[in-house]
């Protein structure tokens, strides 16, 4: 219990620290906008588009265990984030604004999640059945 109050006021500390940054910041209220933003990009998208996805899965009868659920959310999170380079017009005038391969890098990131999230539930698995075996083993 202690590492929880622990972590809450530390947690409080860094959220008064960004507090106080913002409050020096010349133009305030918009980086307060672009925090607003991302609540409600969030609330509107984000959340909803799991929840679809968990009821699709379960109409459909899957089971999304928690390695696939992280993964979805882990995965809609990225793609929110890269969503502006990606939707991003043509070519740029400037060269260095936007100088990486944003589509190749998103979907590269989401195949090293797959393969996290593929091997940590084979892995889980495969624990299972050796505890399962080892339960069923006879003692002697």
């Amino acid at each position: 219990m202690a590492f929880r109050y622990a972590v809450g006021g530390f947690g409080l500390v860094v959220m008064a620290f960004g507090g106080f940054l913002l409050v020096r910041e010349p133009e305030p209220w918009r980086i307060a906008g672009w925090l607003a933003g991302g609540v409600l990009v969030h609330d509107a998208l984000v959340a909803p588009l799991v929840i679809a996805v968990a009821a699709l899965a379960a109409a459909a009868g899957l089971r999304l265990r928690g390695a696939a659920r992280a993964a979805l959310i882990v995965a809609g999170s990225l793609t929110v984030i890269a969503l502006p380079p990606l939707l991003r017009p043509g070519g740029v005038a400037n060269a260095t604004v936007l100088p990486l391969d944003y589509p190749r890098n998103w979907l590269l990131a989401m195949a090293v999640l797959a393969v996290l999230a593929a091997g940590y539930a084979g892995a889980r698995a495969c624990v299972r059945r050796v505890a399962r075996r080892r339960a069923a083993k006879p003692q002697g």
